[in-house]
This record gives C-alpha cells, sequence and structure tokens, in this order.
C-alpha cells in the first residue's frame, strides 16, 4: 500500500498530455507504466526505525536570531538578515492526498506548529503531498495571518481555495524582496502533480534566500543536473544549502527525480556552498533505500572526494545550528 500510494502520483506521466512546463534540460521521466508497476510491487521493503531526534530547539525565543532548525524532511525552520523562513511546511501524520492511507510518518515534526515562533515567510518548493501539505498551510496562515507564502506558478490557487492569503507565485528567476532579503525562484530537475490530471501544470524549483547577513539555498526535491552551476553563475555562492539526501532507491527508477547523497555532495560543490545540510531522509518512508543509509553513503561521498565532514553534515531533527 506504501508504494501503490507513494507512486501513483507516477502514472499521471503516462496519462497526461500537452504539459505546461518541462526542465531546462527538456528531460523528462521516460520511466513506463510497467516500470512503475515494476517497483510498486517489489519485494522491497525497509523497516521502519526512527533516527535520534533533539530538543535543542527549546533553547531558542521569540529574540533569538541567525539560526536553522531542520524540522524533518524538507521542513527547515531559518532566522536570518531579521526575518523568519519556513520551507516546505508539512506537519501532517501522512504524505497523502488521503488522511487514511500512504506514507506515514516514521518521526513527528521536532516542532509542532504551536511551538514556533512567528513566521514572516513560507516557501514552497514544488505541488507534490510531501511538500505542499493543505492542512499545514492553513494552519500556519491562521496562526501567521501575516505571513507571506511564495509557491511555484500554478500553486497559488490550491492556497487561495482554502482562505490562504497573501501568496505570490513564481517563474525561475523571478525574485521578490522581503524586509531586505531577496528570495529568487530557480530551476532544479524534477516535477509536478497532485493527481492524474494535473502532470507539470505547476513549477517546481529551489529558493535562494540572500540577506546583507548571508545566504542561504534550499533546494527543494531534484534529480542532478546543471541547474545548480547556473544557479551559483546567476547569483553566487550561498553560505549555507539545504539539499536532499534521500528518497533515492531503486536508481534505476528514482534518479530522475531524487539524487543520492553522491549526488548531493556534488550539488553542494556545484553551489560552491560554503556548508551544506542533508534533508529529505529519516521522515517519510517514500523509497526503497533503508532509513539510516543516507547518512552513511554521505560519509562515503564526502571521503571519495577528500572533503571535510564539516562540508556537508546531517541534524537530528530539532537540532540547532547558529549561524
Amino acid at each position: 500500500m506504501r508504494k501503490i500510494l507513494t507512486g501513483i502520483l507516477l502514472v499521471s506521466n503516462f496519462l497526461m498530455a500537452n504539459e505546461t512546463f518541462t526542465n531546462t534540460n527538456k528531460i523528462e521521466n521516460d520511466k513506463s507504466f510497467k516500470d512503475l508497476m515494476k517497483w510498486t510491487f517489489s519485494s522491497k521493503n525497509p523497516k521502519r526505525v526512527k533516527i535520534e531526534t533533539s530538543q535543542d530547539w527549546k533553547s531558542l525565543n521569540k529574540n533569538s536570531q541567525d539560526y536553522a532548525v531542520w524540522i524533518g524532511h524538507a521542513t527547515y525552520l531559518l532566522n536570518s538578515g531579521g526575518i523568519t523562513i519556513l520551507t516546505d511546511p508539512v506537519f501532517s501524520k501522512r504524505a497523502s492526498p488521503v488522511r487514511f492511507a500512504g506514507p506515514k510518518r516514521l518521526i513527528p515534526p521536532a516542532m509542532s506548529l504551536e511551538d514556533l515562533p512567528k513566521v514572516d515567510v513560507i516557501t514552497v518548493s514544488h505541488n507534490h503531498y510531501d511538500h505542499l501539505d493543505i492542512a499545514s498551510l492553513k494552519k500556519l496562515y491562521k496562526l501567521n495571518p501575516e505571513a507571506l507564502f511564495l509557491v511555484p506558478k500554478g500553486d497559488k490557487k490550491l492556497l487561495s481555495r482554502k482562505g490562504i492569503k497573501n501568496v505570490q507565485e513564481f517563474l525561475w528567476w523571478e525574485e521578490v524582496e522581503i524586509k531586505g532579503t531577496q528570495f529568487t525562484f530557480t530551476p532544479v530537475q524534477h516535477w509536478s502533480a497532485r493527481g492524474i490530471r494535473d502532470r507539470n501544470k505547476s513549477l517546481w524549483g529551489g529558493w535562494f534566500i540572500k540577506s546583507l547577513d548571508r545566504s542561504l539555498f534550499h533546494a527543494g526535491d531534484t534529480g542532478y543536473s546543471q541547474d545548480f552551476k547556473e544557479t551559483r553563475s546567476r547569483l553566487g555562492s550561498p553560505d549555507i544549502a539545504l539539499i536532499p539526501i534521500g528518497a533515492y532507491a531503486p536508481r534505476w527508477f528514482m534518479s530522475f527525480s531524487h539524487v543520492n547523497p553522491s549526488e548531493a555532495v556534488q550539488i553542494a560543490e556545484d553551489l560552491g556552498a560554503e556548508v551544506a545540510y542533508g534533508m529529505h531522509w529519516g521522515t517519510f518512508p517514500l523509497t526503497d533505500e533503508e532509513v539510516l543509509e543516507p547518512p552513511l553513503l554521505l560519509e562515503t561521498a564526502l571521503e571519495a572526494k577528500s572533503l571535510p565532514k564539516e562540508f556537508f553534515r546531517t541534524l537530528k531533527p530539532g537540532e540547532v545550528v547558529k549561524f
């Protein structure tokens, strides 16, 4: 059932024509419906284990500044340049269009919605259910009615239908300045869909966030491409990059959509990041790799390139990184 719900949106790749958006390299997922079924019904079923979490976030208060907290999956709480940012907020128990089935959290969010400080900006990378969680966005809007919601082109209507205001949508390279911090939507290699009739009808991407103090990059969800070199060329190198390292197995099926740890390290190098932190692992059982494998392969990838462990770290959910 987990794989069926995880893979069901991929069916739209084979049913939907007249796609609106494409990747910068014009490459699309070439897997067939037969491939989908082969993966969906394979016997691989990783053991459900819980990764270690931290209570460090409890040391924060309303006056705390210049920090990052990994809440889980692609959700980061960031404070930089005098504003507080929340990326891809997913606080629901399942990453699914239904509440009773689909990938269920291995661990709860490190912080609850009520634990969060006042949030100024919410960024969304794309509309997959493990990145755009309408229930969480509705609650965030209720708690932060003045917050700005930044979403890819085509997704504003999803939020507006639920009464969420202050929503702006973006094409690649479009930007907005908020309280002295510049947010730029950047290309990555991925796709979008929330059903079988909306394949690639909205965009996908990463967020480059730059203030006078520092620059941050949130990659969202991506396969490996040359987009990160282009991002560096246009916007410069980020001080801190948040890059996915999980949901990559089996490679024959997942490589288009999700980087593995070795490719994640290459992305950090392509960006010229000063330091990188992992995400998109240990939270939802989406694919076939063992839950604890991504950070182990990340260490191996760093060793293979003779890079220090400090260059690309994995955090415990709830751990605080001070800038």
